[in-house]
């Protein structure tokens, strides 16, 4: 993809999910993701039933009268997107590519977060962290995530989501709202790590599918190919027997990762490439709210 073409697309994006962000998500992203505690905000007179332990006792002193300390929620949040870059995200037979719908679920948390006078940072990862992106502010900041979206080449096409949680748990010291977003196709066991990191931060799992991996249509003979390891099948989708093998195994996996998910106490919804994704983000902010 040439400079000019990737500048464009970055725009399109950009116009797309800035007005989605500040149009619809304005209140909802504010009151579904909470600040990292409580801050000193001012001080007022003491008044019958305030909690003995937020007297200022230097103001107090002062002015000869108890004084109390005045605490607000903390809103500013550190946002992390821990964004799957394998070699699986480059399928799709909808309308975009798992790849293209990460993107566009990516621009708008970033400029969601921004319009919270937020921070945001990327790890991109496949089984290896392809590149860092530390978290700061700032609409060029947010265009260069977006860019990094479109154009990061990485070096390998397998997944591993456990190396990519261990490594947000090292280098995030303080609390952060992170976005795990990857299709999960993943063999290795990652809950005990994803259990961790959820401790510490406040992770959501976001999964982008195609329909074609839930059902296959019927239409003769068809080659796969798995993308990340090159293997390539056969299969006859004119028999009943193979789309049904192939819905139990998808069925199979899907529970299995809920299962994941809720052991984790991990908060999760599941995006088509064909599907309306504002609106799964709008249901997954007021289940938070």
């Amino acid at each position: 993809m040439e400079k000019t073409e990737i500048l464009k697309k970055v725009r399109k994006i950009e116009i797309k999910t800035r007005r989605l962000s500040q149009n619809i998500f304005a209140g909802q992203y504010h009151s579904a993701f909470k600040g990292r505690g409580m801050a000193f905000s001012e001080v007022r007179e003491y008044q019958y039933g305030d909690d003995v332990r937020d007297i200022d006792w230097n103001v107090t002193a002062r002015f000869h009268h108890p004084y109390v300390k005045v605490f607000e929620e903390e809103r500013e949040l550190t946002v992390m997107l821990l964004i799957d870059v394998s070699g699986s995200l480059d399928f799709g037979t909808q309308r975009q590519t798992k790849r293209d719908l990460v993107s566009q679920i990516a621009a708008t948390l970033a400029f969601s977060a921004i319009q919270n006078n937020d921070k945001i940072g990327v790890v991109f990862f496949t089984d290896r962290i392809e590149k860092y992106i530390p978290p700061k502010k700032g609409r060029k900041h947010i265009l260069h995530i977006i860019q990094e979206t479109l154009h990061l080449q990485p070096t390998s096409r397998k997944t591993n989501i456990g190396n990519a949680i261990e490594f947000l748990t090292k280098v995030m010291k303080r609390h952060c709202t992170a976005f795990l977003l990857s299709d999960f196709y993943e063999k290795k066991d990652y809950q005990n790590r994803l259990t961790i990191a959820n401790r510490k931060h406040d992770l959501i799992a976001l999964q982008v599918y195609d329909e074609r991996a839930k059902e296959l249509p019927d239409v003769g003979l068809m080659f796969i190919n798995d993308a990340e390891t090159n293997e390539e099948m056969l299969i006859d989708t004119s028999s009943e027997r193979v789309r049904k093998a192939h819905k139990a195994h998808w069925d199979k996996q899907q529970a299995q990762l809920h299962d994941i998910f809720a052991k984790s106490n991990v908060d999760n919804i599941s995006i088509a490439t064909n599907e309306d994704f504002v609106k799964k983000l709008m249901m997954l902010f007021a289940q938070r709210s």
